[in-house]
């Protein structure tokens, strides 16, 4: 499949209870990923949000991955796992995973892009590529000159993430990444199928 459309979820920005139908609303407009990040709840929260998504993707196009807790992704049928700076190490999982089982890494840095291929991740997020807030704490943006570097070194399908908009989406494109990923670029739209229809054609050719 192609990597190209990767929404991030954020129960907390979103109203209480609408996380699920999101999610839903995402699988019908046909996102690519789908990575439920609710890296704060306790388990069986956890899995009374990734049991109705992975029903809800079920025998559609989109792949839903779940951050962090590879115990729940293979317990409740995910497509894959989606591993952060303190998560499992990435050689590690693949080994204990079948062979279909998605496995994403997010990176910071042209270093970790390559030990994520070298470990045979499916796909890799690299950000941020923006100014944003959300991940102020990984320090300075990495522009699209360090994107364009990265994505030339990792033959790894790779998405930009951090300040992702429609209109960014297509140097980024351009810099090398397969697709983009982002949170309020899905969650902040009143539309989801207009807003993926958008992206799509953002990332035709003769958009670039």
């Amino acid at each position: 499949m192609g990597f190209q459309l990767c929404y991030i979820t954020d129960r907390r920005a979103l109203e209480a209870g609408a996380l699920i139908p999101r999610i839903e609303a995402a699988v019908r407009a046909g996102v690519d990923l789908v990575q439920i990040r609710e890296k704060d709840l306790p388990t069986r929260e956890l899995i009374n949000i990734v049991r109705p998504a992975v029903e809800a993707a079920r025998g559609s196009s989109t792949r839903l991955v779940v951050n962090d807790r590879l115990d729940v992704a293979l317990g409740l049928g995910a497509a894959g796992v989606h591993l952060g700076n303190h998560s499992l190490p990435a050689p590690i999982v693949r080994e204990i995973v079948p062979p279909a089982f998605l496995v994403g890494v997010s990176c910071h840095s042209l270093d970790e892009a390559l030990a994520a291929a070298a470990a045979r991740a499916d796909y890799i997020l690299l950000g941020p590529i923006f100014e944003t807030p959300s991940k102020l704490a990984y320090g300075p943006p990495l522009g699209l000159a360090k994107l364009r570097e990265v994505a030339a070194k990792v033959s790894v399908p790779m998405l930009a993430l951090g300040g992702i908009t429609v209109d960014r989406t297509p140097a980024c494109l351009d810099a090398g990444a397969a697709g983009i990923a982002g949170i309020s670029i899905f969650q902040t739209c009143a539309s989801l199928a207009r807003r993926v229809a958008e992206l799509r054609a953002a990332m035709l050719p003769e958009s670039q």
